[in-house]
């Protein structure tokens, strides 16, 4: 099932909080995606932190996306 990203917080640590269309919130760690490119430009600077959500899924300045089902597939939930 295909659900939409709403809200995003980026943390240290490669860290993203994902809020889902279902009112689902969880935790995806992108420390297994930052040294593939096109995630590894989010490296430098304070680059990860500028994350917002566009047509459903997480973005960044740059042309640089996530597909949203990877970002539910492979978060954990948050109590």
């Amino acid at each position: 099932m295909l659900l939409d990203v709403v809200r995003v917080t980026a943390n240290p640590h490669f860290e993203l909080l994902l809020e889902f269309e279902n009112g689902e919130r969880r935790r995806f760690n992108m420390s297994n995606y930052i040294d593939q490119k096109p995630w590894v430009r989010l490296k430098s600077g304070n680059t990860f932190f500028g994350a917002f959500v566009e047509n459903g899924t997480v973005v960044w300045p740059g042309n640089i996306d996530i597909d949203p089902e990877t970002l539910y597939d492979s978060s954990i939930p948050i109590n």
